[in-house]
């Protein structure tokens, strides 16, 4: 009896879980979510904040790095040495690192 209570009870689960209108839900709520993505307003926003966020992180990683240079291991201060200069050969020009190519 247990047993056939616990097939009954995954039968109507699956019927559940598996209907036509849960289906057709679940496409509505990707498409709205797909519509909502690739609205230009969202997609400015997620730019700008992904631009802020880059330039957030250059300012951090100069300031630590002439903060904290002299007590880290020389292998470590070595390479953020290699990557200050390269940044600044660059003449500050900010690297394409971090985005997408769409």
């Amino acid at each position: 009896m247990r047993y056939r209570l616990t097939f009954i009870a995954g039968v109507a689960l699956g019927y559940v879980l598996g209907t036509r209108a849960g289906r057709e839900r679940y496409e509505q709520l990707k498409k709205s979510a797909r519509q909502f993505a690739e609205n230009p307003a969202v997609r400015n926003a997620a730019e700008s904040a992904a631009h802020s966020g880059r330039d957030i992180a250059g300012k951090a990683y100069h300031s630590v790095s002439d903060k904290v240079g002299d007590r880290v291991p020389a292998s470590v201060a070595e390479r953020v040495r290699s990557l200050k200069e390269r940044s600044s050969q660059n003449g500050g020009v900010e690297d394409d690192w971090g985005t997408t190519n769409t």
